[in-house]
């Protein structure tokens, strides 16, 4: 057995299972060739998608990792979604992601640019405005 919950979530099952149900309409509208089938499978293939994205934003889907053992439950929401999931796309998407490292001796200017080779050092943080 393993040592951590593997990632089972309640917005994983219900998005497997709403992405399970469109799946099975888009194959049903392709034996049968009908095209309001083949549309309607679709949107709820792409529903689950969305489905899952809202439900994991909501905290019912969990960080990737290691996790303590009384958060392994699928009842169990996770409170830092809020804030967003280290390295989460999905979180990102929702402008809640924040990065875990930053490349080491690159400075981010606040035009974009990157000058590479110089310490990175913070705004006013030595008197510099």
């Amino acid at each position: 057995m393993s040592q951590y919950d593997e990632g089972h979530t309640f917005a994983g099952w219900i998005g497997t299972a709403v992405a399970t149900v469109g799946c099975s309409v888009l194959g049903a509208g392709i034996c049968v060739t009908s095209a309001s089938l083949l549309v309607g499978g679709f949107a709820v293939t792409v529903a689950s998608v969305l489905v899952t994205w809202v439900l994991h934003l909501t905290g019912w889907g969990k960080p990737s990792g290691i996790r303590p053992r009384d958060q392994w439950g699928m009842r169990v929401r996770d409170l830092s979604a809020r804030e967003g999931h280290p390295d989460c796309w999905g979180c990102r998407l929702a402008g809640r992601g924040r990065r875990t490292a930053e490349a080491p001796g690159v400075v981010v200017r606040a035009s974009g640019g990157a000058v590479p080779g110089r310490e990175a050092a913070a705004v006013g943080a030595r008197g510099e405005a």
